[in-house]
């Protein structure tokens, strides 16, 4: 079994999702089952994910669980190029303002709220 920073060194999909009903957004660790954390806004959210995550991994090495490792993204970059329309552009730097995280962070997570929908 790996030690506990080497398991949090390991880049684990985390899934972003608002919450309509109670307001704020729900983050979980699709490899980690039960890993789940939330908060008022996705930075907020996302912070408090990755303190769970610590929790969780610590508790299942203390417990002897058997922790999946991520799946192994290395033929991905990560990146890609994308041209949109000026208007959509200006909504979504306004909208990734008002949450008070970038442009990128703000995208990923339309992208992962999305992709969650299609995916299950």
């Amino acid at each position: 079994m790996k030690t506990l920073n080497e398991y949090l060194s390991m880049n684990y999909r985390m899934e972003i999702i608002e919450d309509r009903k109670e307001g704020g957004y729900v983050v979980s660790f699709p490899e980690l089952p039960g890993c789940v954390s939330c908060g008022d806004t996705i930075e907020t959210a996302v912070y408090n994910a990755l303190d769970a995550k610590k929790v969780w991994l610590t508790t299942a090495i203390e417990d002897g669980i058997k922790i999946q490792e991520p799946d192994d993204l290395d033929e991905y970059s990560g990146q890609f190029k994308l041209r949109l329309p000026k208007s959509l552009h200006k909504s979504l730097a306004e909208h990734s303002k008002r949450e008070g995280i970038s442009m990128n962070q703000y995208c990923v997570y339309l992208l992962s709220k999305n992709d969650a929908v299609y995916s299950g």
